[in-house]
Parts: structure tokens; sequence; C-alpha cells
């Protein structure tokens, strides 16, 4: 009887040895399968509602601003101002990719 268990003991383990390196040769692949970091696509995340959200946000500013320049309310450099800061604010992720890819990171 105690022999029989330290046989099947010994396949089981036989079994490990073999399996083993096998294992740890499959969880790269498991690890590695998420694309992104989680920081990453809660960023891309953000990107995506701050845009939906603020383009017709944007658009209704700067039809405020050219009516109330228009009547003589505000001065045209604010229209203008606001229009070069909308442009920076939606084409940041551009600007970022385009600084990064000057700088070779």
């Amino acid at each position: 009887m105690d022999q029989l268990i330290k046989r099947r003991l010994a396949r089981k383990l036989a079994r490990r040895r073999a399996l083993g390196p096998l294992a740890g040769l499959m969880t790269p692949a498991i690890v590695f399968a998420q694309a992104a970091s989680p920081f990453e696509t809660g960023a891309n995340s953000l990107v995506t509602f701050a845009q939906t959200i603020g383009t017709p946000i944007a658009a209704l500013a700067v039809i405020g601003l050219a009516i109330a320049a228009a009547v003589g309310k505000v001065s045209w450099g604010w229209v203008v101002g606001a229009i070069v800061g909308i442009a920076a604010l939606f084409g940041a992720p551009t600007i970022v990719s385009w600084i990064r890819s000057m700088f070779g990171v």
C-alpha cells in the first residue's frame, strides 16, 4: 500500500516536471495578450469622451462669440483666440504624436 502511494506521487511529480516548463512558456502569451496598459486604455477613453462632448459645446461657443463680435460686444480677437484654442485642444493628440516622432520617443 505504501509503495502504491509512492508510485502515484512519483508519477504526479514526473507529469508536473514535464508540463511545468510548457506552462512557463505559455504564460507570456497570456500576460501580453492585453494590447495596452489600463492607464492608456482609460486615457484614450477619456479623450474620446471629451471630444464627443466638447464638439457641440465648441461649436456653440464659436457661434456665440461670432454673434457677439458681429454686434460689437466682443472684440474679434476673442473669436480668433477661441478658435485657435479649440483647434489646439482637439488637435492635442496629433500634436503630441508629432512632437514625439520628432524626438524619436
